[in-house]
């Protein structure tokens, strides 16, 4: 008897789980029967068009207006507005129209070609090189904490931008040990384990933003936020750029203010299109994405370390959700071999590091 009752149940399940699976064959035959129905075609109209419009802003952004940093706006957050289409599909299948469902082919190309190739790994073993960058923040409450967990990134050369004439002493004193060689220019230093020379500061034009300091009044800074250095290699020079552009502010009446980061690239790419060493890194947190029209002076030369070596985004701000990469790691002559976001400090930034060959 048991071995009977054993055989019906296990029959029985099977049965339960063909049910099941028949059931699901169904659903999706009703669905694909409902979407092939003429009527299909006339319904949705609403939804389809939402889903054309999406990829025509996907796919022409770089043709939106910059007035009122409108452009700059949609291009820091382009790759969050594919969270619309799976919005826009359960809206097309609700309303079982087929016309909706097809006009979601065009957001999904774009969405793919745009930002596709970003979401798999495609770091590889070895390098040369591991340079890292932080805007370690200028009311950071623990630069001491920070800059241990720098020193133990493993980088060689670090970059570090924000930084306040009360902390700078603390950050000298505790990388010290690991990098013999630094300098500082203003509110941006690099730290080394290998000797740097003609060191000097890039003139990028900082002004203050309409809202006047952009920090605290007790946080004082000077606004030379940006430097450019040779860093002595095995391999030869490499020619680094550490660079802080202006900030950004959402105006109550003028809408995305950018004027300062915007004349602060211009004047940056000027100074690396001027370069005369093959091998150059950018470090720096430039308050724009790489999708960011306002770097095109700088992109146009550069390649992303993340672009190239990366897993995932890499988004880097604000620390606590990041949804932006506004910190990177920009390289020309050499080759990136892998890329990634390391942790948190008490920043609002996360540091990036990236590994480099020759």
């Amino acid at each position: 008897m048991t071995q009977v009752d054993s055989a019906e149940t296990a029959q029985g399940g099977a049965g339960r789980r063909d049910t099941g699976s028949g059931a699901g064959r169904a659903g999706i035959r009703r669905a694909i029967g409902a979407l092939s129905r003429p009527g299909a075609w006339k319904r949705g109209r609403v939804a389809a068009t939402l889903a054309l419009l999406l990829g025509l802003l996907m796919l022409l952004h770089a043709r939106i207006t910059d007035r009122g940093g409108l452009g700059s706006l949609v291009e820091t957050f382009l790759p969050w507005f594919g969270l619309l289409i799976p919005v826009l599909l359960v809206g097309a299948l609700w309303r079982r129209s087929a016309s909706a469902v097809v006009a979601l082919l065009l957001p999904v190309v774009v969405w793919l070609n745009l930002f596709g190739g970003l979401l798999g790994d495609k770091s590889r073993p070895g390098g040369d090189l591991t340079v890292a960058e932080h805007n370690v923040g200028a009311d950071n409450p623990d630069p001491a904490g920070t800059a241990r967990d720098l020193a133990a990134s493993g980088a060689d050369v670090l970059a570090l931008v924000e930084l306040t004439e009360q902390a700078r002493g603390t950050y000298e004193t505790e990388l010290a040990k690991t990098y013999p060689y630094h300098t500082v220019q203003g509110t941006v230093g690099l730290w080394s384990k290998l000797p740097l020379s003609d060191t000097r500061p890039v003139d990028t034009q900082i002004d203050v933003g309409p809202l006047g300091a952009t920090k605290p009044t007790d946080v004082k800074m000077t606004y030379n936020r940006a430097l450019r250095t040779t860093v002595a290699t095995d391999r030869g020079p490499l020619a680094v750029y550490v660079a802080h552009l202006g900030s950004v502010r959402l105006m109550p009446r003028g809408g995305f203010w950018t004027d300062s980061r915007d004349r602060n690239a211009q004047a940056l790419g000027e100074a690396i299109a001027a370069e005369r060493n093959e091998q150059v890194v950018l470090l720096g947190d430039l308050n724009a994405t790489t999708d960011d029209r306002v770097l095109d002076s700088i992109t146009s030369q550069l390649r992303s370390a993340q672009g190239e070596a990366g897993d995932g985004f890499g988004f880097t701000w604000p620390a606590k959700f990041p949804v932006a990469r506004i910190d990177q790691i920009l390289v020309r002559g050499v080759k990136p071999k892998s890329s990634r976001v390391l942790p948190a400090t008490g920043s609002d930034h996360l540091p990036v590091a990236a590994r480099i060959s020759w």
